[in-house]
This record gives structure tokens, sequence and C-alpha cells, in this order.
């Protein structure tokens, strides 16, 4: 059974910084590539960022770029995505998702609440 399980959300001013992470069991994490979405009210899920399988490509959203950070620990099975300079359109619900086109699975998290506000 994969679960994925984040982490890290909460409530922080504009211009601040949090770290949410995902561990992930029941699957062969290596072979995934992990991903970070979010979803605010109204809105759509977007993708924020991506990370390789082999760690070899990372990839953003422009509305992130420069300002967020995807990393993964394969020994881990965990995936982490660093957030600076947030902003209040940031705020959303945080989903972590783990892709493997190969075999055409994908699982999603529960997500995690992150509001930026004063």
């Amino acid at each position: 059974q994969v679960q994925l399980v984040e982490s890290g959300g909460g409530l922080v001013q504009p211009g601040g910084s949090l770290r949410l992470s995902c561990a992930a069991s029941g699957l062969t994490f290596s072979r995934y590539a992990m991903s970070w979405y979010r979803q605010a009210p109204g809105q759509e899920r977007e993708r924020v960022a991506t990370i390789s399988s082999g760690m070899l490509s990372t990839n953003y959203a422009d509305s992130v770029k420069g300002r967020f950070t995807i990393s993964r620990d394969n020994a881990e099975n965990t995936v982490y995505l660093q957030m600076n300079s947030l902003k209040p359109e940031d705020t959303a619900v945080y989903y972590c998702n783990a892709a493997n086109t190969y075999i055409r699975a994908n699982f999603w998290g529960q997500g995690t609440q992150v509001t930026v506000s004063s």
C-alpha cells in the first residue's frame, strides 16, 4: 500500500520561509519522479516543481522560480520543498505526487495547508 505523507505546512508571514516534507512508503521511491502541486480555493491544481527519479533534473513553475527548491533523499524516501520569500498568492494546499510513466503509476498525498498572511 503506497502512502505519501506531507508535513511542514502552516501559517507564515509574507517574506518568510517554510520547508515541506513528503515521506513515501510502499513503493520503490528511487524509480519515481516526485512533484509538488498546489491548489488554492476555487482554482485548479497546478504543478509547482518536479524532480526526476535520478535527481538529474528539476523544473519549476514560473511563479516559483528562484524562490522554491525541490530536493529528494532516496535513502530516506523523502522529497522536500524549500519555500523562501513566500507571498500571499502562495497560499494553497500543497500535495506531494509520485509518478512512474513506464508503469503508469501515479500516487498522491493528502495535502498540507500553507497560508501566507500578515
